[in-house]
């Protein structure tokens, strides 16, 4: 089991002091959150992808980069990479890169994106973003296992005996999650290519996400069981959420809650205490901490990675600081002790009877 943060970059007024960090404080904060995320035994550091305000993270190949050269262990992966809006080659030869500067340190994990504009930026449709996601990625894995590829497809120049470069560091490409908030589609990517499928339940309910990881598992087993894949029985299973902690619960929830219902995004699941009861939204004492995880692990069983935002929703560099401390001293152990031991099995909905429902074409979502 894997646990690490992830940011996706935001820059937003602080509900205390109204001041928004600066895009170079938030930009060079990158490398120093990700170093102190190792220091402290976290396993992983994420960044998204955004190219409009109020975001920073529009090149996460060069801030990932840079996180490498301050670091010696941590894994350094994207919260997401727009498969969509951007090139295939592109994707292929900037993380076979990063592979090799990062001494196989990387992976990333493949979305579509919660902006409806950046489409038309980059010369695609939204309307598109299904097929888009599924052609771009087919085309990625061949770019990565194929020495020479010749391509043919509906949204791109075709390739003829084309190689990209870098190749994979010893010819093993990096591991690819597949991040999904309300396509079933994308969960069967994922199935079908023995992948990781992340779920990022910030926004919505446990329930509503234990539909997606179950459809997913089920799918997952139906390509090993045909032999497309030898992935790992029960399949690679991520989650998100976000942690707000100090060592008393009253002051957790005191200097969260300005942030939480100023918050236009976050705000949106209701209440404070609606949100932290029944999304990965996790404010309080360690303990609390602990207690509020275990809660996701129940619905969705066992799965690899949990990843949380801590430097989200205006919080200072200096805040987000301090939760790491905490995070390491008080939470992390814990929960490394709780996730040794198997979780009881989950109860399942057949992919079958009921599969989640697909959004509208023209909805904007992350992945």
């Amino acid at each position: 089991m894997e646990f690490g943060i992830f940011s996706v970059g935001d820059l937003h007024p602080n509900a205390h002091t109204g001041r928004t960090q600066t895009e170079n404080e938030r930009i060079t904060g990158v490398a120093r959150i990700a170093k102190h995320a190792e220091d402290v035994g976290l396993d992983v550091f994420a960044i998204g992808e955004h190219h409009n305000p109020p975001f920073i993270p529009s090149s996460p190949t060069t801030l990932l980069a840079y996180a490498a050269a301050k670091t010696e262990r941590i894994t350094l992966s994207t919260s997401t990479t727009l498969i969509t809006t951007n090139d295939p080659v592109k994707i292929a030869e900037d993380y076979a890169t990063l592979q090799h500067l990062s001494h196989d340190r990387v992976d990333l994990m493949l979305g579509r994106g919660n902006t409806v504009e950046v489409y038309p930026w980059f010369g695609q449709d939204i309307r598109q973003g299904i097929p888009l996601a599924i052609e771009h990625y087919a085309l990625l894995r061949r770019l990565w296992d194929e020495e020479v590829v010749d391509w043919g497809g509906q949204f791109r120049t075709p390739l003829k005996g084309f190689t990209a470069t870098p190749r994979p560091l010893e010819g093993i490409p990096p591991f690819v999650w597949h991040g999904s908030i309300r396509s079933p589609e994308i969960a069967e990517q994922a199935a079908f290519y023995g992948d990781g499928f992340f779920v990022n339940n910030l926004f919505m309910t446990h329930d509503y996400f234990k539909q997606y990881v179950d459809f997913y598992r089920e799918r997952f087993a139906h390509y090993r069981a045909e032999g497309r894949h030898e992935g790992r029985e029960g399949g690679i299973v991520g989650a998100g959420g976000a942690i707000y902690t100090r060592p008393n619960s009253q002051d957790a929830w005191r200097e969260f809650r300005p942030a939480y219902d100023a918050h236009p995004i976050l705000s949106s699941s209701g209440t404070l205490e609606q949100a932290v009861a029944g999304t990965g939204l996790n404010v309080g004492s360690p303990a609390e901490i602990v207690e509020q995880v275990l809660v996701q692990r129940e619905l969705f069983g066992d799965y690899q990675r949990q990843l949380f935002a801590v430097d989200f929703a205006g919080n200072t560099e200096q805040t987000v600081h301090e939760q790491l401390d905490l995070i390491g001293s008080d939470i992390l152990p814990v929960l490394r002790r709780e996730f040794a031991t198997p979780a009881p099995a989950a109860e399942t909905t057949s992919a079958a009877d009921e599969t989640p429902a697909a959004e509208p074409a023209s909805a904007a979502t992350t992945a």
